[in-house]
């Protein structure tokens, strides 16, 4: 009820009045059953714009950190995430990530859509970065299809550190579904996985236009952090 209110009465008619969304393929994301989103990530607010521009609810995999600090504020930012289809996740690794993976599987052998940020993280700078293999991962132990999705400009109206959003119009671009069933019973083999995944990344830098590098964005701003004590 609290996402089909937000959604269809408040931020949803807000988002597309004030920032006038443009959207190319969105006919690319199946009608029914499971699917993967797979998405650039430039701005925290993807999370909140991608799900309102499409019609079937989509369920995000969301740092545990978000739900589990103290106070109001805290609080309110919990059961809104909640509210939205934010699930929590830990990304500490090992039976963590195991636990993430499953999660995401519940996702969609339910006939949902889970949206992932193959990167990991934001990127700190516009270009796309290496992905993680647990979307690959997702995809073959899932038997489902994955939709690239590319987010255009959300960083120049929400950059990084900024605490309000700059009025300016965005896009979206849904690429055509990725079959990856070729591969079905190798989700052991590191090698495929990654090819899979580079497959991704390849297609969402094409329809994104942004440069890709082939590092771990996560490691770039590690670098930057350092740099900077």
């Amino acid at each position: 009820m609290f996402y089909w209110f937000m959604k269809n009465l408040v931020a949803g008619p807000l988002i597309k009045t004030v920032f006038r969304p443009w959207i190319v393929g969105l006919e690319n994301i199946p009608k029914t059953g499971g699917v993967i989103l797979a998405s650039n990530h430039l701005s925290v607010i993807d999370s909140i714009f991608l799900p309102l521009l499409i019609d079937r609810r989509i369920y995000f995999l969301a740092k545990s950190d978000y739900f589990t600090g103290k106070g109001l504020k805290n609080w309110a930012t919990k059961h809104f995430l909640l509210g939205t289809g934010m699930l929590p996740i830990d990304r500490s690794g090992g039976k963590a990530s195991e636990a993430s993976l499953n999660m995401g599987l519940a996702v969609i052998a339910k006939g949902n859509v889970l949206g992932i940020y193959p990167e990991g993280t934001r990127s700190p700078d516009g270009k796309m970065y290496r992905g993680r293999t647990g979307v690959a991962r997702m995809i073959l132990e899932g038997h489902v299809p994955v939709v690239p999705v590319a987010m255009i400009d959300t960083e120049k109206v929400m950059p990084v550190g900024s605490t309000l959003p700059k009025v300016r119009r965005i896009g979206v671009v849904f690429g055509e579904p990725l079959d990856f069933s070729r591969f079905e019973g190798m989700e052991s083999d590191r090698f495929i996985l990654r090819s899979i995944t580079d497959e991704i990344m390849y297609e969402l830098s094409r329809i994104s236009g942004q440069e890709y590098v082939d590092v771990y964005a996560s490691s770039v701003k590690e670098k930057k952090a350092s740099r900077s004590r």
